[in-house]
């Protein structure tokens, strides 16, 4: 046990980190790699590649993830604010690279590689920046009048989404809108200008569901079965069925087997129809508590930007979750979203090892004045 007297910087991190959320996290983290071993092997096999091929990769990747995450909670208001600005400059320049020289998959440039260092999905990174940066920028807007704090926020949206939107990623996109939108409402802004938003995004989305095939053709099989290939959600579903409450064991799923994506988007229908529905609901349990637990600590804030930081990265965690299994549960049209620390993937998992790292520094105990300052402070 590290003492209360502990003047080391591991003993000030151990007696200010918020345990609950630090340790729902690792637990994730610890169940993804245990999920992957039922959703992983099926898929390597189908590849004619190692049977555990994604689960080492997926454990070689939390490493890596773990040490950012740690790094991370470390931070201190100022240093999460720098770190999100170095981040935001390099991730949305990589977004905007990959529109010239990324990988074409599926029809939409998102992936750039990078020699020997593999693909990375800019965008990944693109969104725990954006958050806080959004959040500085709305929280100097409150304290500030005299600064474009507000002004900064709202241009901060279009510069974020354009990209996003070219590659095409709608999913993503349709993520960042929604945690913007939060941050606004947080803002205490008119509401007014809340139903203004959201007009305008319904607005948005009947554009995309007009101009672009890919986006209709989802809808309109998410509205009307016969109208498309809904293979993925059907099966997914069928898992459900299969596992019941109890599910039927590690290693005992057959749905999983022809189910294209079950070591990423669709991971938690295996989790279903392996581990059961009881198992999906603790899950649905851990991701809840990090959330509320988050906004808890955020409202009890004196620190504009931290009320807000922390609430916005709380909405972006718990959101992506909510997408996921909304999809696989065919409650909203299927989305590329993984499941937190759930789903296989590297980009995926670095990046949300820095947003929590980031939820962590800014939700840690300290002195009252750290978390104030100005821009440079």
């Amino acid at each position: 046990m590290v003492s209360r007297a502990e003047p080391s910087l591991s003993g000030r991190w151990w007696w200010s980190i918020d345990r609950i959320i630090l340790s729902t996290l690792v637990t994730l983290m610890v169940s993804g790699v245990v999920l992957l071993m039922a959703g992983g092997p099926p898929v390597a096999e189908r590849l004619g590649l190692s049977t555990f091929h994604f689960v080492n990769r997926q454990v070689f990747y939390l490493l890596a993830a773990f040490a950012i995450f740690l790094a991370a909670s470390f931070l201190t208001p100022r240093q999460v604010r720098r770190s999100a600005l170095l981040i935001y400059v390099v991730a949305l320049a990589m977004v905007v690279g990959t529109l010239y020289f990324g990988v074409e998959v599926k029809g939409a440039r998102r992936w750039l590689t990078l020699g020997p260092l593999g693909s990375v999905q800019p965008s990944e990174f693109l969104k725990p920046a954006f958050v806080v940066l959004a959040a500085w920028a709305f929280s100097e807007g409150m304290r500030r009048p005299d600064l474009p704090g507000t002004l900064m926020a709202f241009a901060l949206l279009p510069l974020t989404i354009t990209p996003l939107v070219l590659q095409p990623d709608f999913g993503q996109t349709v993520l960042v809108s929604l945690v913007w939108g939060g941050l606004f409402f947080v803002a205490g802004l008119h509401w007014f200008w809340v139903a203004g938003l959201g007009g305008a995004g319904m607005f948005g989305l009947l554009i995309a569901y007009q101009l672009v095939p890919h986006v209709r053709a989802r809808i309109e099989r998410f509205m009307d079965k016969g109208s498309g290939d809904t293979f993925q959600v059907d099966t997914a579903l069928e898992s459900f069925a299969q596992g019941g409450w109890l599910g039927k064991g590690p290693g005992e799923g057959t749905v999983k087997r022809i189910l294209p994506d079950a070591h990423t988007d669709f991971i938690f229908a295996v989790t279903a129809e392996e581990f059961g529905i009881v198992v999906c609901i603790l899950l649905v349990a851990l991701f809840a508590l990090i959330v509320l637990r988050a906004l808890f600590v955020a409202q009890k804030a004196e620190d504009p930007f931290i009320r807000l930081a922390v609430t916005g990265l709380a909405l972006l965690f718990g959101i992506q979750a909510a997408i996921n299994m909304m999809v696989n549960l065919h409650m909203m049209p299927a989305k590329g979203m993984t499941l937190p620390f759930i789903s296989y993937g590297g980009s995926s998992l670095l990046s949300l090892a820095l947003g929590t790292g980031f939820l962590l520094a800014l939700t840690r105990k300290r002195p009252r004045a750290e978390g104030f300052g100005e821009f440079g402070r």
